[in-house]
């Protein structure tokens, strides 16, 4: 019984760090003036990933077995597909939801006038896209940065070479590039989408001040990363000893169950987003959050084990690649919907039914 309250006291603790850190995050984004995707792409998806990368780098680097550094292979490859489908399923299902609860409520006098804003209207639509044509290019292009970095390293799990480890090091500088690329964004090019120029909510540590200082911004922000970290492990060590005790074998917990949980406070923070109505913060958070894990755990895993890949892990990244390609589709269509965005959480599902017949 234990087990089951800490799940769920974990599970709120990593929802409100999570609601706490947006709020910081974004102040920072500010603080630092870097463009408003790079606040989801670099800023809260580094912060959110970071734990699992250090639980990554502990994994590969003092395992005693191979079985030990495995987990850290095993980290590399389910961290993106949990991203590609669940994250984005969620927030799928997070802006339908927000959609129902409008449609139940009295509808506002209002007309689309000359001068009303587009993409609010856009916001406020049933089942309409959620981005025009720049905004839905920008995210393709992420996700074919994605694509390619994948691909290569799922094909480096099939062959060994003498000097495969020394491949890490292009994952590092991969995400080196990625990451000047975001953070050199201006904010002019960005600024009207999702209501992300507007006002941002008074910092939580300092909620009647109406430009926060710099130390309560970086106090927030690193607190509620520390919080993040323990309760997510937290997390994932209740939901190892919940499993069995349900009769989930401890096989179906790791591969599929556990991924769920680390990559908890990326899926928390979409939601979170998804609230505020800042939607394209809420995508680019994933997307931001999947560059990292498919280079930074993946360069780790490189250096420190044999990158040999089993016919689960090989199943893993298929689906994280047909999950892709189906965004992708989606994109390019300029048909990213809620809808189709909940439909790809079908592709875990399949993923978890593909797994039966490779565990037994």
């Amino acid at each position: 019984m234990l087990h089951f309250v800490l799940l769920i006291a974990c599970a709120i603790a990593i929802y409100l760090s999570c609601e706490w850190f947006v709020n910081a995050v974004e102040w920072l984004g500010q603080r630092l003036n870097v463009g408003k995707m790079a606040v989801g792409t670099i800023l809260a998806a580094f912060g959110t990933a970071l734990p699992e990368s250090v639980v990554t780098l502990i994994a590969v680097t003092t395992g005693s077995t191979p079985q030990a550094k495995d987990i850290g292979v095993g980290a590399a490859m389910g961290g993106p597909l949990v991203l590609a489908t669940v994250a984005y399923a969620v927030t799928g299902v997070a802006l339908l939801l927000k959609r129902r609860s409008r449609d139940r409520e009295p509808a506002p006098a209002m007309t689309a006038s000359a001068g009303a804003d587009p993409t609010a209207i856009r916001d406020t639509g049933a089942g309409e896209v959620l981005a025009d044509p720049a905004e839905a290019a920008k995210l393709a292009k992420d996700q074919r940065w994605f694509l390619a970095v994948f691909v290569f390293k799922v094909g480096l799990g099939l062959v060994a070479f003498a000097f495969k480890p020394w491949l890490g090091l292009v994952f590092f500088a991969t995400y080196a590039v990625y990451f000047w690329r975001e953070m050199r964004g201006g904010n002019e090019a960005e600024a009207g989408a999702d209501g992300v120029d507007e006002e941002l909510e008074p910092l939580k540590l300092q909620p009647k001040a109406a430009t926060p200082a710099t130390w309560a911004v970086v106090v927030q922000t690193l607190a509620t990363l520390v919080v993040i970290f323990f309760a997510s492990q937290l997390f994932v060590r209740q939901l190892d000893a919940v499993g069995p005790m349900i009769g989930l074998p401890a096989a179906v917990t790791a591969l599929l169950l556990s991924p769920i949980a680390t990559e908890l406070p990326e899926i928390m923070n979409a939601i979170i987003w998804v609230r505020q109505g800042k939607t394209k913060l809420a995508l680019a958070n994933i997307s931001g959050a999947m560059m990292i894990q498919a280079t930074v755990p993946s360069g780790l895993g490189l250096l420190f084990t044999p990158w040999k890949f089993d016919t689960a892990l090989i199943w893993a990244g298929a689906m994280t690649m047909v999950a892709i390609v189906y965004l992708l589709a989606t994109l390019r269509s300029h048909r990213l919907t809620p809808a189709r965005l909940a439909w790809s959480g079908a592709l875990y599902l399949l993923f978890a039914i593909g797994l039966v017949p490779i565990l037994s």
